[in-house]
């Protein structure tokens, strides 16, 4: 199980976002456990980036909707505290400035070894 998720870790960090996204995907419907959540959210987001990467606009927006920003708190899980803010500002028909504020403290293994690598790989990209 930890493999599948280091895999994907390692291939996002490489830029190859579908093959991380078949990682996640395999951990995702493969194994029952506490962080399916944000496993599917990771996968979603390397989805998203393969569309990007392909031109395809529609599937890249169908997944990255089009709200000027989505707030998000913590319901229950593996945080101990969490609160985040995606922001979308339009800059022009073809781009957007897209930024992340969060706020949280963490307790899960998956969470803890992916914050400081996709986080920093995000932030870097």
């Amino acid at each position: 199980m930890n493999e599948l998720f280091e895999r994907g870790l390692t291939e996002y960090e490489k830029g190859d976002y579908f093959e991380a996204h078949e990682a996640w995907e395999d951990l995702w419907s493969d194994y029952n456990f506490d962080d399916r959540i944000f496993v599917q959210g990771l996968i979603q987001l390397a989805v998203s980036f393969v569309h990007l990467g392909n031109g395809n606009m529609i599937g890249a927006k169908n997944l990255l909707k089009k709200p000027n920003s989505i707030e998000m708190q913590l319901v229950e899980g593996k945080f101990k505290t969490f609160s985040a803010q995606w922001s979308f500002d339009v800059l022009s028909d073809d781009a957007c400035k897209v930024a992340l504020s969060m706020d949280f403290e963490f307790d899960s293994f998956f969470i803890d070894t992916a914050a400081e690598k996709l986080l920093m790989s995000s932030a870097n990209s």
